[in-house]
């Protein structure tokens, strides 16, 4: 079950959104009365509540708004209670000065936005000593280690508990806590409304994570990566899981560089059935692997981790024939047979564009390689056994395929682009990695200039599908998953231009920034 937290700082508007929540399918709903501000009608807000209720009151050490004396507080607290409302949240502080009454049963909690405790199994005792029907137990996630020690004590625990961990590295118990017993978790009215650090909405957590399903024969699939949070992964992925009726979740799953190893290590609790890995993560993924196919140890870096029925990790990267399709879109629309004696211009020198240039280096292409970095450029262009040019004089090179591997051009700067329009040349193919905006400068320009666009959604839905067959054995629709992605990325674009929305960047951006590209 989820909970759906709400916190306003009129009646009015508090009561209309439990009305909202109800109709769209919210079960139960945390009532922060602690936001408003003056003036609390406790009756008004629970006498025809359209779902269960918790009544919470927080004070400001505990991460609430509460500015009254904390008489005052416990007096509401007590009034919830009289007034046979589902539940109360009490901190361990105050459990024990409130007693039990009437039919309303006791969430006793314990919040550290700072840390997650060494002592979380001493603090559970504690809280188990309160008289609770229901434990919550939340924490800051330092490390997504943190993660793993809170499900086992949620797993573990003979009093039910709530309890995952707060920020980006906590979303993997966030989602996952009612797998291992949890009553329930926490929700937030709407994206613009986040009430913690981590949380996700209504709506992401029942439509997109499908939380209720979650159960203990529920498949666990991730993205490693450090950002992650902006990973347009778990969207294709979930609604492919949910179009295929799978028992089946994909988390974002932030780990830092430093604990890759000792992370997947203690996520095997968790009994992940597969991953995929971004920067900057590629070359650890590839060591960490117990097999690798012989393409991925040539690119030497793996963006696929998959466990087979033996219990080993195989190292995949999907970004190698991805890209290649994607370029032969192009080639079949200029009705080219092959990369074969055709003229390559990669620009970068990451890890999609090694990959890139690799596929066509084993296809008999003539590749050349240019980069902001002239050191990164040349090692690359070296380690392929193929030209270099310096990032001035990219211009030059007469080409008959051009790709872009750099973030140029990327939302929110669309208004740049690698390769000035000049410098195309009619029948070229423009491939542009690059999938946020789907039709960048760059595609503009090539458009105009009468060349052979391919957009960088062609390779990163082929590289999805091909993760998709990995994990389950099952073809996914390109063209599902090409809906799916435009229709992730299109909100972003239109609130932008209203001016009310965040930039949003995507692991692309991450992985070509992060090795040096252009």
């Amino acid at each position: 079950m989820i909970c759906v937290t709400l916190g306003r700082t009129r009646h009015k508007m508090m009561i209309a959104e439990h009305e909202s929540l109800a109709e769209r399918g919210a079960e139960l709903v945390e009532l922060r009365v602690d936001w408003i501000p003056r003036g609390l009608r406790l009756d008004r807000l629970i006498k025809n509540r359209p779902t269960p209720v918790i009544v919470t009151c927080r004070r400001p050490a505990d991460g609430g708004r509460f500015s009254d004396s904390e008489e005052k507080r416990l007096t509401i607290l007590r009034e919830a209670i009289m007034s046979g409302v589902e539940y109360v949240d009490l901190e361990a502080d105050i459990a024990k000065s409130i007693p039990r009454y009437g039919k309303t049963q006791r969430i006793v909690s314990y919040h550290d936005f700072e840390k997650t405790p060494d002592n979380l199994e001493e603090i559970h005792e504690q809280l188990c000593e309160c008289d609770p029907d229901i434990v919550k137990i939340v924490t800051m996630a330092d490390s997504p280690i943190d993660n793993i020690r809170m499900l086992e004590l949620v797993a573990k625990a003979k009093v039910p508990t709530v309890g995952f961990c707060m920020g980006e590295y906590g979303v993997v118990s966030r989602i996952l806590c009612g797998k291992y017993g949890a009553p329930f978790s926490y929700a937030t009215f709407s994206k613009e409304r986040v009430m913690a650090p981590g949380q996700f909405s209504f709506e992401e957590m029942k439509r997109l994570y499908r939380y209720d399903q979650i159960n203990d024969e529920t498949a666990v699939f991730g993205v490693l990566g450090d950002p992650v949070g902006h990973s347009w992964s778990p969207i294709l992925f979930n609604v492919a899981f949910a179009k295929n009726k799978m028992n089946a979740v994909y988390l974002p799953m932030r780990v830092g560089a430093e604990e890759f190893s000792e992370t997947l290590k203690a996520y095997e609790f968790l009994k992940v059935h597969g991953y995929s890995v971004t920067i900057p993560h590629k070359q650890s993924a590839l060591k960490f692997a117990d097999k690798a196919d012989e393409s991925t140890r040539k690119i030497g870096a793996a963006n696929t981790l998959v466990k087979s029925k033996s219990g080993n990790w195989h190292a995949k990267n999907t970004d190698y024939d991805a890209a290649l399709d994607s370029i032969k879109l192009g080639l079949a629309a200029k009705k080219e047979p092959s990369l074969n004696g055709q003229r390559v211009l990669i620009l970068g020198a990451g890890g999609v564009a090694q990959a890139i240039g690799m596929g066509a280096a084993k296809e008999n292409a003539v590749v050349t390689v240019s980069n902001r970095s002239k050191t990164r450029g040349s090692q690359l262009a070296k380690s392929l056994n193929c030209q270099h040019v310096t990032w001035g004089n990219r211009g030059a090179v007469g080409a008959d395929v051009l790709v872009n591997c750099t973030p140029v051009g990327m939302f929110p700067e669309m208004n740049e682009t690698p390769f000035e329009p000049h410098w195309l040349r009619e029948d070229m193919v423009v491939f542009d990695t690059i999938y946020n905006p789907e039709n960048t400068l760059l595609l503009k320009s090539a458009k105009e200039r009468l060349c052979y666009p391919v957009s960088g959604i062609e390779m990163f839905v082929r590289q999805a599908a091909a993760q998709f067959k990995y994990f389950t054995g099952k073809e996914a629709s390109l063209d599902e998953l090409r809906t799916t992605l435009r229709r992730a990325i299109s909100p972003v674009r239109v609130k932008t231009s209203q001016g009310h929305a965040a930039p949003a960047e995507h692991e692309a951006k991450s992985e070509q920034n992060e090795n040096g590209e252009a």
